[in-house]
């Protein structure tokens, strides 16, 4: 006898999906590497379906919209990446431009944390929606411990202004790969940098 009953909307055969824990997991990878290559608005939920190996109703069913795969797929390993340590935070305010430079270059620097960073930086360029998710994440995570620590009235302007030179430097390394900061030495590019965050931190 033929099973004629209707499949829930938006959830396929488990035959034809592949469900299960597993398939959450490749389609979540499957959107890092998407976006991280092709940012927000070239990438589709079949474009992402079809890395994972499943058919795009599964990634409807498991995520909702393409705004929502996106958030689930950066927030899983970019959030907790971008929370600044104790280390930086803790440590004496003199040197904190070397800790919070060697941190965000730490997070660059790592292939786990590289996809979803590369991901969530070129969606915000070009996306609305990507760029909340990303204003959310930094300030949240990041800028709000740093002005706490560094502690004066125009804190949070400071913090932003370090974070900002921080992104510009990775911008060239990392995105546009100009050389020869793409090629040169990470410890090289932090003892050039830091001095400059320092200043905007604690700086007259």
């Amino acid at each position: 006898m033929t099973d004629t009953a209707p499949r829930r909307r938006g959830r396929p055969s488990r035959t034809h999906a592949g469900e299960g824990p597993a398939a959450r997991e490749r389609i979540l990878q499957s959107a890092r590497e998407e976006f991280s290559e092709r940012g927000y608005d070239k990438t589709s939920v079949r474009s992402i379906a079809k890395g994972a190996g499943v058919d795009p109703a599964l990634v409807h069913h498991y995520f909702g919209t393409k705004e929502q795969v996106f958030e689930a797929a950066i927030e899983v390993v970019f959030a907790p990446a971008l929370k600044a340590p104790d280390t930086i935070i803790e440590g004496p305010l003199d040197g904190v431009g070397e800790r919070f430079s060697r941190f965000l270059f730490g997070v660059w620097e790592n292939p786990v944390t590289r996809t979803p960073l590369l991901a969530v930086v070129r969606s915000a360029m070009n996306n609305e929606a990507a760029a909340a998710v990303f204003r959310r994440l930094v300030t949240t995570q990041l800028l709000r411990r740093v002005a706490g620590h560094v502690g004066t009235p125009d804190a949070e302007l400071r913090a932003e202004l370090a974070a900002a030179q921080l992104v510009g430097v990775a911008m060239m390394r990392y995105v546009i790969k100009l050389e020869p900061l793409a090629s040169a030495d990470v410890e090289q590019i932090i003892a050039r940098v830091a001095p400059v965050v320092q200043g905007h931190l604690t700086g007259p």
